[in-house]
C-alpha cells in the first residue's frame, strides 16, 4: 500500500514529553468501528468497565536497557563525537546498534564511551571508566554491528553504567533525559531486561487497576518481547510492501499459550496491551486460531488486509505518521476508522506517543480493515 495513505498532520504540542500521574489517569479512547457511539472518551482507569469478565490482558513483561550510549569514534590521530542506540543483543559482546552520525563510521572504526551524558559513574564499567568497541559490520540505514571488548555480564554492567534511558527521538529531541525517566520509562511488569523500547500502552497500569481488573474477573496474561530501536525507524519507502522490518525477539511459553486458549474456547477476549503484544500473539497463531508456544525472533508487518487470528481487543497508545504502528493499528480497526479517531482525538487535546494517552480499539471489518 502507499504510505502517503497514512500520513496525517499532528501538532506539536500534541506530543507528551512526560506521563500523567497517577498513570491509570491518562484518556482512553475507545473505537468501535460501526458502532454506536463509534468514538467514546474514557480514562484508563475506566478499563474494566470496558472489558467483560473472562477476558485476559496479555501484557509485555520486557525491560528497558540503558542503551543510549554517548562517546566518540577514534581513528588514527582524530576523534569525533558519535552517539549510539543499541538495539539487539547478538551475543555475549555483540549488538546490533544505530549509531550518529552513520554517514562517518567505517568498518574497524573504534568508538570509546564513557559516562558522559550517561546515568550514573563510570566505576562498574570497567576499571577507566569507559566501554570500548569496534564497528564490525555496517547495515543499512545506520545499523551497524559493534564488538565491545566485554563480554557477558560484564558488560552488561558496563552498559547499565554508562547509558542512559533511550527516550524517543520525538521526546529526546525536545528536552534531556530526566532522572524520573528511568522509572517513567518501564511499566510495572518489566521483569526480563532486554528492550531499548518501552511497550509503552503497558505504561498506563498501576497497582489499583491490577485490583479493579480482577475484581470484574479480567485476568492478565504475561509474554516477552524485547522491543528495538527500529520501532522507531520512519518508513522511507512509498510503498509498505518495500519496507523491512526488524528482528525482536520474543516468547509466548507453553502455559501462557494453554491459558489463552483455554480462555478464548469459553468466550473470552484476548485482550493485546500494546503492538508489541499484537505482534507477537500474531507470530504465534496458527492457521486454526490456536496459539502457540513460541521463541525467537519475529519480524511481523502487519497492514490493511491483514486477517488477525490471535487478537480481539487491541489497547495502544497514539502513533506516529506514516509509521508501521499506524498501519497495524488501521489494519485492525480501519483506516478510514483511525483517521477519524485520531483527528477526534487531536481535536480533543488526548496526548500522544509514548507518555501519551490511549486507546482501545475494537476489530473493523475485513472491507473497513483494508480500505
Amino acid at each position: 500500500m502507499k504510505v502517503d495513505l497514512f500520513d496525517f498532520e499532528l501538532p506539536e504540542e500534541c506530543i507528551a514529553l512526560h506521563p500523567v500521574s497517577p498513570r491509570d489517569r491518562a484518556r482512553l479512547l475507545e473505537v468501535r468501528p460501526g458502532g454506536t457511539p463509534e468514538l467514546a472518551d474514557h480514562c484508563v482507569s475506566d478499563l474494566p468497565g470496558l472489558l467483560e469478565p473472562g477476558d485476559v490482558l496479555v501484557v509485555n513483561n520486557t525491560s528497558v536497557l540503558a542503551a543510549a550510549l554517548s562517546g566518540v569514534r577514534l581513528r588514527e590521530d582524530s576523534q569525533a563525537r558519535i552517539s549510539v542506540n543499541l538495539h539487539k543483543r547478538l551475543d555475549g559482546h555483540r549488538w546490533a546498534a544505530f549509531v550518529r552520525p552513520a554517514k562517518r563510521m567505517r568498518e574497524g572504526d573504534r568508538l570509546r564511551f564513557t559516562a558522559t551524558g550517561g546515568r550514573a559513574g563510570g566505576d562498574n564499567a570497567c576499571l577507566s571508566g569507559m566501554l570500548e568497541a569496534v564497528i564490525e559490520t555496517r547495515r543499512d540505514g545506520g545499523e551497524m554491528v559493534l564488538a565491545f571488548d566485554l563480554s557477558g555480564a560484564a558488560l552488561d554492567d558496563a552498559i547499565a553504567a554508562l547509558g542512559a534511558m533511550p527516550l524517543p527521538p520525538y521526546i529526546a529531541s525536545k528536552r534531556e533525559v530526566e532522572a524520573r525517566d528511568a522509572e517513567d520509562y518501564q511499566t510495572m511488569f518489566a521483569a526480563r531486561e532486554g528492550a531499548v523500547a518501552a511497550p509503552t500502552a503497558g505504561l498506563h497500569f498501576t497497582h489499583d487497576l491490577l485490583a479493579a481488573l480482577a475484581a470484574r474477573g479480567v485476568e492478565i496474561s504475561v509474554l516477552t518481547l524485547h522491543v528495538g530501536a527500529g520501532t522507531f525507524l520512519p518508513v522511507k519507502v512509498e510503498d509498505s510492501d518495500d519496507h523491512k522490518m526488524h528482528g525482536e525477539w520474543g516468547e509466548v511459553t507453553p502455559d501462557v499459550a494453554r491459558r489463552l486458549n483455554e480462555a478464548r474456547a469459553k468466550g473470552g477476549r484476548i485482550v493485546a496491551v500494546g503492538t508489541t503484544s499484537l505482534r507477537l500473539l500474531e507470530t504465534a497463531v496458527d492457521g486454526n486460531g490456536q496459539i502457540q508456544p513460541f521463541a525467537g525472533d519475529t519480524d511481523i508487518f502487519i497492514t490493511p488486509g491483514y486477517e488477525f487470528g490471535a487478537v480481539d481487543l487491541v489497547m495502544t497508545n497514539f502513533h506516529l505518521p506514516r509509521s508501521t504502528l499506524f498501519m497495524l493499528v488501521s489494519a485492525f480497526s480501519g483506516l478510514e476508522v483511525m483517521k477519524r479517531a485520531y483527528a477526534h482525538a487531536i481535536g480533543s487535546g488526548y496526548r500522544f506517543y509514548s507518555y501519551g494517552d490511549c486507546c482501545l480499539l475494537h476489530p473493523g471489518t475485513l472491507a473497513e480493515a483494508g480500505a
